[in-house]
């Protein structure tokens, strides 16, 4: 697709995480023009004239509404539409509801806009990225999921207030399903160009300590669920990271989540890796290093997701 000049992209969900989505897009000039779409008119309606009215401080158009024609000429399309996630509820028992919801959705989206690359935010987003993929046949790198971006982030946050840097100087991941089983990679995990394990700073990190930092990470959404409802603003910022790099052909290295063909074994299972992100879409990065001990988390979360997907028959 190469760097998008009038860009495109269309949000697909007025919810939190929708709204949320569209707003960061618009604050941060991710596209020219952001599209909200939504099948609740009056919702919809009220979050783009909300959105509209502060356009005068942005460089981006707004539009949107409840007929899929506001998704027309979308280079981006984000799906964020789906059941929420309740107290206590976990992602994969989202499952059925939410891929029921895309079965219908998506092949009415590629009407519309056939050439667009999606980006699945619904959770379970892993499972519900081979579920898409499924049902539009379209290859892995145009139509993926957002992943562990989000999660990853949180795990820079938690580990630069601690080492006391700013976030931008911690170099680590989380990878797997966006969700339990998703886990950190120590071993190539640094702050600037010195392994975690060996930053000294006022006080070294010890591995019990990274231990919790990494549960701290997994059950962040559950906490700010229980709070307040939902996770949005830092979804919204992900996902508008994600467009960016998709519409500026940027090549940025991303943790999303993508249908595997062969990397380290894995087959038709879609989880987050290291990902090349560009104008042509997403590729898991298959050099990534582990250890063997991460080869065994990745798997193991590999077969939760693998159970989920074959609950649905689809």
């Amino acid at each position: 697709m190469g760097v998008v000049e009038n860009s495109k992209l269309c949000v697909v969900g007025a919810g939190s995480v929708g709204s949320s989505l569209a707003y960061a897009a618009l604050i941060r000039g991710s596209a020219s023009e952001v599209s909200l779409y939504d099948v609740a008119a009056p919702k919809v309606e009220a979050e783009v004239l909300d959105l509209a009215h502060g356009t005068q401080f942005t460089n981006a158009r707004v539009g949107g509404g409840a007929d899929l024609a506001v998704v027309e000429g979308s280079h981006v399309i984000v799906v964020t539409a789906g059941a929420k996630q309740q107290p206590g509820q976990t992602r994969l028992e989202l499952a059925g509801t939410n891929a029921g919801i895309l079965e219908d959705l998506l092949p009415k989206l590629l009407e519309r806009a056939p050439n667009a690359i999606i980006v699945l935010v619904t959770n379970p987003v892993d499972v519900l990225t081979v579920v898409a993929q499924r049902i539009t046949g379209l290859p892995a790198n145009r139509i993926f999921g957002s992943g562990t971006v989000l999660d990853t982030s949180r795990l820079r946050w938690l580990l630069a207030r601690r080492a006391g840097v700013t976030t931008s100087s911690v170099h680590a991941d989380i990878v797997g399903e966006h969700g339990d089983t998703e886990f950190p990679l120590w071993s190539n995990a640094r702050i600037g160009p010195v392994p975690i394990l060996e930053w000294r700073g006022s006080e070294p990190f010890t591995r019990p300590e990274l231990d919790e930092i990494a549960y701290d990470v997994r059950n962040a959404a559950y906490q700010v669920i229980r709070g307040k409802g939902a996770t949005n603003y830092a979804i919204g910022l992900s996902g508008a990271r994600i467009v960016e790099a998709l519409l500026g052909d940027e090549h940025a290295v991303l943790p999303v989540s993508t249908v595997l063909s062969g990397i380290r074994g894995l087959e038709g299972v879609a989880l987050s890796l290291p990902s090349v992100v560009s104008g042509d879409g997403a590729h898991p990065v298959a050099e990534t290093p582990m250890s063997a001990d991460e080869e065994g988390l990745l798997a193991a979360s590999a077969d939760a997701i693998r159970a989920s997907v074959a609950t649905l028959g689809m």
